[in-house]
């Protein structure tokens, strides 16, 4: 079993949403560590991602929720990774990017409200981030990570996974039912093709922040089972 963790955040937000996650694997002495990958590009955030592992003292669980799954499926491939976790997260494929998954969504079906490019880089729409991005979160959580938001690099979204780490390493998938920035069909297919174990509870995409009780008992049933 390892103690290590290393938490991956995805586009719009921080490394700051996971301390739900930190508070509740620390108090059950894990040794965890935060990325605060810029989303600027894959690159920078893979690299971002391999100077934290570089520091761990163990193998360890890496996590990405949405956009960091491609972060942790790309370097993931790191020898101080013994486990995935994938947490309402893309799952790219050899050769895919995060862009090409999104284009696989459902036309009919609720769409990110992400506005046109500015510079090179994604906003969400202020107005309609708590309903697509925490709508289990109360209205005034969701309105500061609206007004917190970080760029989302065109970089970072169209960036290519070269070789895909949930080949050759385990993994875990946490599916919210409630999603709407990526469909839970979206999600159950990716999970499948991967061939992880997967969970699905109730919640939004920021299930990470509303509950972050459910998100850390998976985290730990993979530290449990990753030997």
């Amino acid at each position: 079993m390892t103690r290590s963790v290393v938490l991956v955040h995805g586009g719009f937000v921080d490394g700051s949403g996971w301390r739900g996650v930190y508070d509740i694997l620390t108090r059950d002495d894990f040794n965890v560590s935060v990325v605060q990958n810029p989303t600027v590009s894959l690159s920078g955030d893979d690299m971002a991602t391999r100077q934290i592992l570089d520091r761990m003292p163990e193998p360890a669980v890496l996590v990405g929720h949405s956009y960091g799954g491609a972060v942790i499926s790309q370097a993931g491939t790191h020898e101080n990774v013994a486990a995935l976790v994938y947490v309402t997260a893309f799952v790219p494929d050899e050769g895919e990017s995060v862009n090409a998954l999104v284009e696989t969504f459902p036309k009919d079906g609720p769409l990110p409200p992400i506005l046109p490019p500015q510079d090179g880089f994604l906003f969400l729409d202020r107005e309609k981030f708590h309903d697509s991005f925490a709508g289990d979160l109360p209205a005034e959580e969701a309105a500061f990570m609206a007004d917190a938001q970080v760029p989302w690099g065109l970089e970072a979204l169209g960036g290519i996974i070269s070789q895909p780490a949930w080949r050759s390493k385990p993994s875990w998938y946490l599916i919210a039912s409630d999603d709407r920035m990526i469909p839970p069909a979206v999600q159950r297919t990716m999970a499948a093709k991967m061939g992880a174990t997967v969970s699905e509870v109730p919640g939004s995409h920021s299930i990470y922040v509303s509950t972050p009780q459910v998100v850390a008992d998976l985290i730990k049933r993979a530290a449990a089972e990753t030997t």
